[in-house]
């Protein structure tokens, strides 16, 4: 196994058992248990760790020395995945562990037209971390059956390749990204009792 699967069998891991903490102690009011909240907090803090290292000193270190190269064809070409391919490769590989915590990219203006927001919920949360980045945005959502907390996190671009990336694909709806800029957001779903 090469180290970049190393590397993300681990992160998946490491959410695995964050999400699954928190999952046993949803709902309980012992002095012991962790908010919801917090828990979110901390998976959205290991992914964008992660993702910021993967991007910054993999990614754009490779791009910068001519190495290799990023793709979204990454299986087929010689390439790294891209960063938000990394997360939903991540986040598959935390699914094949059977938790049922769940994240993935989201955006008011996708590349990937599968990336815009399914819900009301997660197109509020999606104007809500565009107006006001330092605030993620949570609550209760009972879809499909069940109910589950979410948490949406901005996703901003943190490096050049992330703004030059998103500004030169014809699919993108926006061409005027700047570092810094909110791209999307994270959405952490971690599905809770009645």
């Amino acid at each position: 196994m090469s180290a970049r699967m190393w590397f993300v069998a681990g992160l998946s891991i490491t959410l695995c058992v964050l999400g699954s903490w928190g999952m046993g102690n949803a709902g309980k009011e012992s002095s012991g248990s962790v908010p919801l909240e917090t828990v979110t907090d901390y998976i959205y803090s290991v992914l964008a760790a992660d993702r910021t290292f993967y991007t910054v000193h993999v990614v754009e270190r490779m791009r910068e020395r001519g190495a290799i190269k990023s793709s979204e064809k990454w299986r087929s070409e010689k390439a790294l995945p891209l960063p938000a391919q990394f997360v939903q490769e991540s986040s598959s590989l935390a699914e094949l562990t059977g938790s049922k915590v769940r994240y993935r990219l989201i955006s008011l203006n996708p590349i990937n037209k599968q990336s815009g927001p399914r819900t009301e919920f997660e197109q509020k949360a999606l104007e809500a971390v565009t107006a006001h980045p330092e605030q993620p945005y949570k609550g209760f959502v009972k879809e499909g059956g069940g109910r589950s907390f979410q948490a949406v996190y901005a996703d901003q671009a943190v490096s050049p390749s992330c703004v030059t990336c998103h500004n030169a694909d014809p699919r993108s709806a926006k061409h005027d990204y700047k570092l810094n800029d909110v791209l999307g957001g994270v959405l952490i779903s971690i599905p809770v009792s009645e």
